[in-house]
């Protein structure tokens, strides 16, 4: 059995709150996963004329006096409205209850994000260059940095124990993950908020991926189409907005106030593969030692995988180098069915890994594979099952997810159903 261990604290998903371009809480984020349905549409927020890239995942009609104060709102940017909406929507799904004057010391808030309050900072800077020191909001200071998004949670929900914010690009969210299960197992909580949010749909932050030549540059119909993970006419990713906060708690503490357990955290792994910024090591040796780690940390066999929520950028090099490195952990007649939910949600950048460890919870709880949409064209690099263009139900009792970022970093992560 995985963590059988008596010294071992075990660490369960008691709630999730995921805020994404298919819509708000988890009924939304699961429906698109079973209709097939994208969030990527043509980009409205600012002209892309003179870009090659033009298309996002956005969050429409977005209304953060839904979770937040008035007073509040006032004082938090888009990326920290996201943050502590998600942490809301994820504790009212635990059955949790939070409040600042009544604080609580075992509980704490792990977070990731890419860039945090970036959009702000370039319109307040637009401000600055226009009107001069008057022309910034006061508080901009406070809105823009990265731990803006646990600082926030806390202070609204009155979370005393471990804060933290990571910015360690797309792998993010998946390493406030396994932050909030190292912190569970060692004892400093019995509850910890951990997800990501991310705001990145501004002129300057959009333009400058698109300078790099990292986004997908389709401009054809569908729109949704430019993102198309493993298929072989994939060019690049699609950026999005959004964020994901899952409520982790320790298991005897979940047990003991009924909580609802969506998964268990079994293991985890982070590495860097110390190469290139944004090429992948060839051969991928430190994705494997990752895979392995987290295997490992969950003391399961690989052949125990029932499915894995792939990185899958769909960028030519990441997708292959990805399915290269599975095939060499898992074997090539033994791999278990992938999939890119990228294709649904879009990438957020760091919060996208908080979102599909969410689409893994509810991949176990339902007993359904999320699809890859858009996948039309094979590609011999990427020969996997890769759950094409709709969900499919599936018995299994454990998942791996992967997410990898800028500068080489690789974290893993290892789900089960609770035995």
């Amino acid at each position: 059995m995985p963590n059988s261990s008596s010294t071992i604290r075990r660490a369960v998903i008691t709630g999730v709150g995921p805020i994404t371009a298919v819509g708000i809480g988890k009924e939304a984020l699961w429906d698109a996963v079973i209709q097939g349905r994208s969030g990527i549409t043509r980009l409205t927020r600012f002209d892309t004329s003179t870009l090659h890239a033009k298309h996002a995942g956005e969050i429409s009609n977005w209304d953060p006096q839904s979770f937040i104060s008035k007073h509040r709102v006032k004082r938090l940017d888009r990326y920290s409205q996201l943050s502590v909406a998600s942490a809301m929507l994820a504790l009212e799904d635990a059955g949790l209850s939070w409040s600042a004057k009544a604080p609580q010391d075992r509980t704490g808030v792990s977070f990731g994000t890419a860039l945090g309050g970036i959009a702000n900072a370039e319109s307040e800077h637009a401000s600055f260059l226009k009107d001069g020191p008057r022309g910034i909001s006061h508080t901009l200071a406070l809105m823009i940095f990265g731990g803006a998004a646990h600082a926030n949670i806390a202070m609204d929900c009155g979370f005393r124990g471990p804060a933290t914010t990571n910015s360690n690009s797309c792998a993010s969210g998946l390493i406030a993950l396994g932050d909030a299960l190292r912190f569970i197992r060692e004892g400093s909580a019995d509850i910890m908020l951990a997800g990501a949010a991310e705001a990145p749909l501004c002129p300057l932050t959009f333009t400058a991926f698109d300078q790099i030549k990292t986004m997908s540059r389709w401009d054809g119909e569908p729109v949704a189409h430019a993102c198309r993970p493993f298929d072989a006419n994939r060019d690049g990713f699609v950026m999005g907005e959004g964020a994901a906060c899952m409520v982790v708690e320790e298991l005897e503490h979940a047990l003991r106030r009924g909580a609802k357990i969506y998964a268990e955290l079994l293991g985890y792994a982070l590495n860097n593969e110390a190469y290139h910024m944004t090429t992948p090591q060839p051969g991928g040796e430190c994705v494997i030692r990752c895979m392995q780690s987290a295997l490992e940390d969950a003391r399961l066999p690989a052949c125990d995988i029932g499915y894995i929520n792939c990185h899958a950028s769909s960028t030519p090099l990441n997708d292959a180098n990805e399915t290269l490195a599975i095939k060499r952990v898992f074997g090539i007649e033994k791999t278990p069915p992938i999939s890119g939910t990228k294709s649904i949600t879009a990438h957020p950048l760091g919060a996208t890994s908080a979102i599909e460890s969410v689409l893994c919870a509810l991949a176990l709880q339902h007993q359904i594979l999320p699809p890859t949409l858009h996948y039309q064209t094979p590609d011999p690099e990427c020969d996997l099952d890769v759950v094409p263009n709709a969900a499919r139900p599936s018995a299994f009792r454990y998942v791996l997810n992967n997410a990898f970022g800028f500068g080489g970093i690789n974290s893993c992560l290892v789900m089960g159903a609770l035995s």
